[in-house]
């Protein structure tokens, strides 16, 4: 299915699932529910990693609604937006596995009726590094749709991935400030079995080029191996890199290494996140790790 058009293509919804694709037949489903409803918001391309979700959120909540929607905002004027993979009837068979009780799979016209909006959420200091640096605009339009989503369904809890860690970071900022009523959860990254955090950008890796991803996993490692040996977190981001560049041997680049505070603002002894992004070809691919820190302090490299 490609969102760039108004009118979404019909699939069939496997046996137990309710496919809805406007805000009126998501309000009427609402209706005959009770219960406590959990949202997971995806742009579709499922994979384990987002079955780990909804399986999470299906614990927790009497009801889940998942949604899918390839956000337009999200993408940069030299990015992927139209190249990004659209699997709606393996997506939907994802879902109803994982005990999804609805799909709410909205077109481009259902979110944004006129047109892109001209009001939008500023994610303050905290968007425009990392991510927000690479990607001038893009946690403004995470965090846009993320709100209108959260209006549309209405749930009691938002299930996150940790793997995107500056948007659950952000996420739980919004919910604070702007007093949303909603619980953030964060769910653990899913991983290969040699380490590669899934995602649905993995796809797009040459078996060479997935074996050259394999250094962001191996960077995060050594980075952590640092940081249990109780070195200074220069040491920490000198160890990372370096595994990296000897994993990769060129074939990638290294985008950023950081150490941050959970709240990725200036790493200090104790708590603290490694985070890395790097573009393998034309595939940019992100990671992280939490790390204990010991020694001086560091915002990155």
């Amino acid at each position: 299915m490609n969102q760039a058009s108004t009118a979404p293509i019909t699939p069939t919804a496997p046996a137990g699932l309710q496919v809805v694709w406007t805000r009126a037949e998501l309000a009427a489903l609402r209706v005959g529910w009770s219960g406590s409803v959990a949202v997971v918001m995806t742009m579709g391309a499922l994979h384990d990693g987002h079955a780990a979700l909804l399986r999470a959120a299906a614990a927790r909540a009497d009801h889940v609604i998942a949604t899918i929607f390839v956000n337009p905002l999200q993408f940069g004027p030299t990015e992927d937006f139209d190249r990004y993979p659209r699997t709606i009837d393996d997506d939907l068979e994802v879902c109803r596995r994982a005990g999804v009780r609805a799909v709410f799979a909205p077109g481009r016209d259902e979110i944004y009726p006129d047109g892109a909006p001209q009001v939008r959420i500023n994610p303050g200091p905290v968007g425009e590094v990392l991510e927000g640096a690479s990607r001038p605009g893009f946690f403004h339009g995470v965090l846009t749709v993320v709100l209108k989503l959260l209006q549309i369904t209405r749930p009691d809890l938002a299930f996150f991935g940790e793997k995107d860690y500056q948007q659950l970071t952000l996420v739980r900022r919004m919910v604070r400030d702007l007093d949303l009523p909603v619980a953030i959860v964060g769910v653990p990254t899913v991983r290969e079995s040699d380490g590669l955090a899934r995602s649905s950008r993995n796809r797009y890796l040459s078996p060479r080029q997935r074996q050259v991803a394999l250094g962001l996993a191996g960077a995060l490692r050594a980075g952590m191996d640092a940081a249990t040996a109780g070195v200074p977190a220069d040491e920490v981001l000198a160890a990372g890199r370096a595994a990296f560049d000897r994993h990769t041997g060129g074939a990638a680049e290294l985008d950023y290494l950081a150490l941050t505070d959970p709240e990725l603002g200036p790493a200090v002894p104790g708590p603290a996140r490694l985070l890395i992004a790097a573009r393998v070809g034309d595939t940019r691919l992100i990671d992280n790790a939490p790390v204990e820190l010991a020694g001086s302090r560091s915002e990155g490299s």
